[in-house]
């Protein structure tokens, strides 16, 4: 049976990939139903670069590929958005900022590169926060993300493109980039999924440079099981990246028995600044699990012990000296606000820069010890809502993502509804258990909450 590709553009990608391997659509009418709505939706400000011309191109090629009987594998065909800060060949990589005359990628990023081997049609580059700093997807160069889900609500970021994309229909999943949440804030804020990897799991190779101590590829789609097809795909050990994993956890079978699960609950979330609102929403979502969660052993974990918030501060100037490093010439047109925060820096010595990262080598040491106890955590994304559009960015947006980030762990958000998120975070290596286990979860917790 036949499917019309615009009723497939909010699918799942196990439903996609269905309907291309059974010949109910193909990629090229996928691909044209995607583009028409990137171009119906240019209020949104998801996109700063769309090769409508390619990506018809590559999705012709994969049609002919899926007639001759030779497809390149499970993803051939399937349209995807990536990044304005991961690099794609022929396309510019802006970081958020003005590129003046800087020329296009020369060579796809590692994981990009997997993925076009895979045959997947790559649609463009979202946009971001400036430089990657920031967690409402708020640019002064390009204009701010708007939230599809929630009007005048700020869409998070920085990789607020990637998730409105999905979102709102523009892509069947996306790539987005993790230092401190900006994976999990946005797919939370926007009502879609989305995944931080185990350090390292994925290649940093042509992920323009935030922090690469904490610097995460990941993934955002609409579902826990539509991420592990694309993560076993990107994944793979990279010589170029020194940071690259050789052992490829996302290939294995998880190694798992719910019965023994151990899960740690945050269990003071108020004294850690949570608002009311995601309080709610996260006693709600644990009171929907309580079935499941009555299978495994679940004790209560405190964050104000691992002192997030100055962690977070430590880790920020670090990544603002890093992006003067990396950066330079681009950030002669910081805006004023991106200016301050890296003049921040500039008046910061080394011996600062060095007390931060031996702060953020204690918080690893903190959560190895947590880890101990549990095997996954339960938490919210972030400890507030996704504030007004015109409001000042709160400095906290983050603090409840960076555990898993200075920590290198695994962490998967799932929307809640009203921008709140649940986030689940594993041990490092377990990222297929933590993707079985949030599909789980969200089998509970997702069907009250999110509307079709």
């Amino acid at each position: 049976m036949a499917h019309d590709a615009d009723s497939l553009r909010k699918a799942s990608l196990i439903r996609v990939l269905h309907a291309l391997a059974a010949g109910q659509v193909s990629s090229e009418a996928l691909t044209r139903a995607f583009l028409a709505a990137i171009e119906r939706d240019r209020a949104l400000n998801a996109w700063l670069h769309v090769d409508g011309e390619g990506a018809l191109a590559a999705a012709r090629a994969s049609d002919a590929r899926r007639a001759s009987g030779a497809p390149l594998g499970r993803l051939d065909g399937v349209p995807l958005a990536i990044k304005d800060n991961i690099d794609v060949a022929g396309m510019p990589t802006t970081l958020g900022l003005p590129a003046g005359a800087e020329p296009p990628a020369a060579r796809d990023a590692f994981i990009v590169a997997r993925l076009r081997g895979a045959g997947a049609v790559l649609l463009g580059k979202t946009s971001l926060d400036e430089a990657t700093l920031g967690t409402v997807g708020r640019n002064a160069h390009f204009g701010d993300v708007a939230n599809p889900q929630l009007p005048g609500r700020a869409s998070g970021g920085s990789s607020a493109g990637s998730a409105v994309a999905v979102a709102a229909g523009h892509a069947v999943a996306a790539l987005g980039s993790d230092t401190l949440g900006s994976i999990r804030i946005p797919a939370a804020f926007c009502g879609v999924v989305g995944l931080k990897p185990t350090h390292g799991e994925l290649s940093s190779g042509g992920l323009r440079p935030s922090l690469r101590r904490l610097d995460c590829p990941g993934v955002i789609a609409r579902s826990a099981e539509d991420i592990a097809p694309l993560l076993q795909v990107m994944c793979g050990h990279d010589p170029d990246d020194p940071r690259s994993r050789r052992r490829r956890v996302a290939l294995a079978a998880p190694d798992w028995n719910p019965s023994t699960l151990r899960v740690g609950v945050l269990a003071d979330a108020a004294s850690v600044g949570a608002a009311p609102a995601v309080i709610a929403a996260f006693d709600a979502a644990l009171g929907r699990c309580a079935e499941l969660l009555g299978r495994v052993s679940v004790s209560p974990f405190q964050l104000a012990a691992l002192d997030i918030a100055a962690t977070r501060r430590a880790a920020l100037l670090m990544m603002e000296a890093e992006l003067l490093a990396a950066h330079g010439p681009l950030l002669e047109a910081a805006s004023p606000p991106l200016s301050a925060m890296l003049d921040f820096a500039r008046r910061k010595s080394a011996a600062d820069y060095a007390r931060a990262d031996l702060r953020l080598d204690a918080h690893v040491a903190r959560v190895r010890r947590l880890f101990e106890r549990f095997d996954a955590l339960l938490l919210p994304v972030s400890p507030l809502p996704p504030p007004a559009v015109d409001a000042p960015e709160p400095p906290n947006l983050a603090d409840f993502t960076a555990l898993a980030s200075l920590a290198g762990c695994p962490a998967l958000a799932l929307p809640l509804g009203d921008g709140i998120g649940l986030q689940l975070v594993g041990l490092p290596g377990s990222d297929l258990r933590l993707l079985e286990l949030g599909a789980l979860v969200a089998a509970v917790v997702e069907a009250e909450a999110v509307p079709d």
